[in-house]
Parts: C-alpha cells; structure tokens; sequence
C-alpha cells in the first residue's frame, strides 16, 4: 500500500494525511472512566442491527453543523473537536428513556456516566456521519435536568397515530431543522411502531422524507422565469447549481478529482437523477438527499419549480470526511448566495463548467440533452 510506503510524507497528494490525522488529534485527549458535562445530542451504531448500540455524545459543544461553519471552524478545527466527543455506548434499548429525554430537549442536557473502564481512542472517519474520536461502554448513567421540549416536538412526539413520515414533514413545516428531527427519529421518538433507528440512516432517512415532501409541493408551483446558476465552496467541496425553468427533475453529477480523498489516482465521476418520483437508493448515497434537500428548500422559499442540476467537484483540501452534512451546508450556502441569471442554456452551462473547474462532466449528464432537444409545456 502507498501508505504504508508513505508514513503520512504526503506521497497521495492530499494536503493532510487521514491517518497521521488520527494520531495528531489524539494528543490532547486524557481518557477517564468518567464523564460529567453536556450531552448535546444522541448516536445510535448500526452494527448488529436490530440489537444496537446507542447512547449520548459528550462534548462542551453543541453538535450542530451549521453552527460549525458559522464559526470559520476549520477541518482540522471540527477534528480537533470531534477527537474529544466521547460516545457512550450502552444496549440502546436498555438506555431508551435517557436517550430520549436527551434527544427531546431543545437545550444541552447534562449527563454523569461512569463507563466499565476508561473511554479509547478510535477516530474513525466516515462519509455519512461526523468523526467521533473517543468510545466507552457505560456501566452507569444518569441525565442532570429536564428536558425543555418545543411545542411543535412535544406534539408530533406524544402523537402515536402519526406515522414517521407524517411527523418529519410536520416537524421541518414547524422549522424544526433536519439535524432535531435526525436526533428524534434515532432515539426512536417517532411514528407509530418506534424503535431507535442508526444514525446513519437516520440521518439519509430525514433528507429524503422532508426533500419528498417539498418536492410534492414544488411541483404545484409555476416554473421559473429565468436560468440561473448558484455556486458555492465549503471544505474543498466546490457546489454549482444549474436552474432551469420547468417540472421537477433532478440531477446530480459528483466528481473526485485525482488523488483526492477517494479519488485515488484518477478522476471518477458518477451520477444519479430522478423526475417526479424516485426508486431505489442513490449510488451517491446520502450526499444525493443532503443536495437535493437544500436546492428544494431554496424552490420552496421562492415557490417555483425547476429542473435542477448540481454539480459536486471534491478537491483534496477535503482531507477528512466529516459527514453528508458538509453536501448539505455547501448547497444551501449556494442557494443563499448570489444567483447568475443566464439568457440561455448554453450560456449557463458554460458558466457552470467554469465556476466548477472544467467541463467534463458534460458527457455524464442526461439532464442536459433532454433540455437541448426536449420542448416542455412550459414553452408553448
């Protein structure tokens, strides 16, 4: 292996070694046997499923994402930070009632947790879900406090009748954020039949379910008066979105450039779209529903409908992955930026191919051809 001939002196071409990352973010760590301070939110493992195990993620900090880029937290700074969170792990089912409870509350809980013996170092890093460095076994746990619970949460979580569907898109059409709504969802808070749920599914869970829903309604707004481009970086994750009048259609075409991350040696492309309804699950994983979330929020705010192109070119500045939530945040930074008006689609492409570093992306697409030769309704 590269790396193994390596040792982290940056042969890959990646501006930080993943794994000599692991040993630089271990450093200030001290494990203990104990644990008393906030528990901003909850994780539940997806191993060995249906028996799991779950418990509270413990950091002086809140666990949201969006508060993390608000900051001008760094990489380095978000691996420092998650290489200090421990992970409690208990059988979830026997910790249901504080998982919920911590899972409720719209404020930190405090929590005093002994574990069996001193919490480990294993940061590991994954493309769904944020690193977590520390993990201990919990022997004992007690929650410090009461939950302070949300109106809108208080009544989609007491209600047993509705479904998890039903209750995701009450609880996003109250603003309750989709990172509140993964947490409830894990701790198994909601639906009629609940369990605790991974948080790795969760997480694409509540992406998908709320995008489906504002996609439900977008289809019943009129199209788009103009084209228009958004882009946007975060992370060496560069975003360009292509918005042209129409129906609903989506497309997304993500590009790992030459010794990126998982990009190895060459570049790979791949993509994945979707018209009115979608089958099966997305070959771009959890990105996909993190980016078509944030373009269906944007149509929703504005109430138009549009066919959709977003293009995700991955750098090696994105040395760590830290989560789909990065998809996530890129695009609606996009979203919320400036937008490009363009006269035409050939105008728009070439933009978007500029903003995005190149244009051989252009070839995987099949968005673009059928509105090249394709006339819609909307055009008459």
């Amino acid at each position: 292996m590269q790396c193994a001939e390596c040792k982290g002196r940056g042969f890959c071409g990646l501006e930080r070694c993943p794994i000599m990352s692991r040993f630089y973010a271990r450093l200030p760590v001290r494990p203990s046997d104990r644990y008393q301070g906030a528990a901003p939110s909850v994780f539940v493992g997806s191993y060995g499923y249906p028996k799991v195990a779950g418990g509270p993620l413990m950091i002086d900090d809140a666990d949201h994402p969006p508060d993390w880029v608000a900051r001008g937290l760094q990489i380095d700074d978000i691996v420092g930070l998650r290489a200090r969170t421990i992970r409690g792990a208990g059988e979830a089912k026997g910790l249901a009632g504080s998982i919920q409870e911590i899972a409720l509350s719209s404020q930190p809980l405090d929590v005093e947790v002994r574990f069996t013996k001193p919490v480990s170092f294993d940061l590991r890093f994954d493309g769904t879900i944020a690193p977590v460095g520390l993990t201990g076994a919990i022997k004992k746990m007690d929650v410090l406090g009461n939950a302070r619970v949300d109106r809108a949460v208080d009544r989609a979580t007491s209600d047993t009748d509705l479904s998890a569907t039903d209750a995701c898109e009450i609880l996003n059409a109250s603003g309750t954020d989709v990172y509140r709504i993964t947490q409830l969802l894990t701790a198994g808070l909601l639906g009629k039949k609940r369990h605790v749920v991974p948080t790795r599914w969760a997480i694409t869970a509540v992406d998908d379910t709320v995008s489906k829903r504002l996609r439900k309604k977008i289809a019943r707004y009129p199209p788009l008066n103009e084209i228009q481009v958004f882009s946007a970086s975060l992370y060496g994750n560069h975003i360009v979105c292509l918005l042209v009048p129409g129906d609903w259609k989506f497309e997304m075409i993500e590009v790992w450039g030459k010794q990126s991350l998982w990009g190895g040696g060459s570049e790979t492309i791949a993509r994945d779209g979707e018209g009115l309804t979608k089958s099966g699950y997305s070959p771009l994983a959890g990105a996909y529903y993190s980016a078509r979330l944030a373009v269906a929020e944007y149509l929703e705010s504005v109430r138009r409908s549009s066919r959709v192109l977003v293009l995700r070119n991955v750098t090696s500045e994105y040395w760590a992955p830290l989560g789909t939530w990065v998809v996530r945040e890129a695009t609606r930074n996009a979203m919320q930026g400036g937008k490009t008006p363009c006269a035409d689609l050939k105008q728009a492409i070439d933009l978007a191919s500029r903003l995005i570093g190149f244009d051989r992306w252009r070839p995987h697409s099949r968005l673009i051809p059928e509105l090249t030769t394709q006339k819609t309704l909307f055009e008459f």
